[in-house]
C-alpha cells in the first residue's frame, strides 16, 4: 500500500511515517500543502493522511484537488479540532474519514488499512490464494497452516501480488506500491526481494516470473 503523509508538525509526520513503514506500507512525507499537490500529481497513492491546517496550501484545498482529479485515492483527514461541525465540513469536502488529534496510532493504522481496501476493487480483509493466507491487520502469513515470518518489504510485495489475484504485476508496480519515492528505479531490489520471498514461502513455488512483464501468483 502506498501512503502519503501530509503534516506540518515534522516530528509527528516523521513518527507516523516510521510507524506505517513498520506496518509494511510504502510512505512518502511532506510538510505543506503545496508539496502535497506536487506528490499527488506525480504518484499514485492508495491513501493520503492529510492534516487540515497546512501552510502554503490549506488541507481543504488539497482534498478538493484529489476529488476534482477523480483519483481513487482515499483521504484520512486529521485535525486538532474535535468539533462535530468541523468533522462534518471535512467529510463534505470529499474526505473519506476523519481523525481528531491526539489519536492512538493503532486506530490510525486500522483506518488507513480500511481506506486502502476501498481504494481498489473490494477485496476481503484477509487474502487467501494458492494455500497462502495473508492477514494485513495482524501482519501474519501462513502457507498450508505453517506460519511464514517475513520482513516488511517481503510482506508488502506478497500483499501486492495477492491483491493482483493472479494477474501479472510489473516490477515497476511493485516498486511503486512497496517502496517510497526514494527508491532507485534502476535497482535490483525488487528481484532480490521476490527471490527471498520465494525461498521463505517454500516448495512448490507459487510466484511465477513472466519474462519481460513481471510476476504473478
Amino acid at each position: 500500500m502506498r501512503v502519503l503523509v501530509v503534516e506540518d508538525e515534522q516530528l509527528l509526520a516523521d513518527a507516523v511515517a516510521t510507524g506505517l513503514r513498520r506496518e509494511a506500507m510504502a510512505v512518502d512525507v511532506v510538510y505543506d500543502g503545496a508539496a502535497a499537490g506536487e506528490r499527488i500529481d506525480l504518484n499514485d497513492y492508495d491513501v493520503v493522511v492529510l492534516d487540515r491546517d497546512l501552510p502554503l496550501v490549506h488541507g481543504d484545498d488539497v482534498c478538493r484537488r484529489i476529488v476534482e482529479l477523480g483519483l481513487p485515492t482515499r483521504v484520512l483527514m486529521l485535525t486538532a479540532s474535535g468539533d462535530v461541525s468541523d468533522r462534518v465540513s471535512g467529510l463534505e469536502l470529499g474526505a473519506d474519514d476523519y481523525l481528531p488529534k491526539p489519536f492512538a496510532f493503532t486506530e490510525l493504522v486500522a483506518r488507513v488499512r480500511a481506506l486502502g481496501r476501498r481504494s481498489v476493487a473490494a477485496l476481503p480483509p484477509v487474502l487467501e490464494q494458492s494455500g497462502i493466507r495473508l492477514d494485513p491487520n495482524r501482519r501474519e502469513v501462513f502457507r498450508d497452516g505453517r506460519e511464514i515470518h517475513l520482513a516488511p518489504k517481503e510482506f508488502a510485495v506478497l500483499e501486492v501480488l495477492m491483491r493482483g489475484e493472479g494477474t501479472v504485476v510489473s516490477a515497476e508496480q511493485l516498486l511503486e506500491k512497496a517502496w517510497d519515492e526514494n527508491a532507485d528505479p534502476f535497482t535490483n531490489v525488487v528481484r532480490v526481494t521476490v527471490m527471498t520471498l520465494r525461498r521463505k514461502l517454500g516448495e512448490p513455488p507459487v510466484i511465477t516470473t513472466v519474462p519481460g512483464a513481471g510476476y504473478r501468483i
